[in-house]
């Protein structure tokens, strides 16, 4: 077997994450957050789609993290980011992180909006 070392390109994978906090290209970041390939930054939760319809572009999905478990979204906020031409993947916070590390290390142009376990 032969094993490859990961590189990240622009954006940075999630670590880890826990109660509250997610860890993200080393560094924790407390409460909801958004990774973009325009950065890192909290987050206002599903009223707040500005910086997510900003990434268009440079973003072809957005996985939506619900935290421990997976729940429905508001219709109007899948709607906003489906409207700027942004796919939305809705599951569980620790699914998300581990979909965007795979297609990240893939140089894919996905993003995250996530709300802590």
């Amino acid at each position: 077997m032969r094993l490859n070392e990961i590189r990240y390109t622009d954006s940075r994978p999630v670590d880890g994450y826990g109660p509250g906090f997610f860890r993200i290209g080393g560094e924790v970041v407390e409460g909801p957050v958004t990774v973009l390939p325009t950065g890192v930054a909290p987050w206002g939760g599903y009223a707040d789609t500005a910086a997510l319809i900003a990434a268009v572009g440079v973003l072809d999905v957005v996985f939506v993290g619900t935290g421990a478990q997976i729940v429905h979204i508001p219709a109007a906020f899948r709607e906003a980011i489906e409207a700027a031409g942004i796919g939305v993947e809705i599951m569980s916070s620790p699914a998300a992180c581990r979909t965007y590390n795979v297609l990240l290390s893939e140089g894919r142009r996905v993003g995250l909006a996530l709300i802590p376990v």
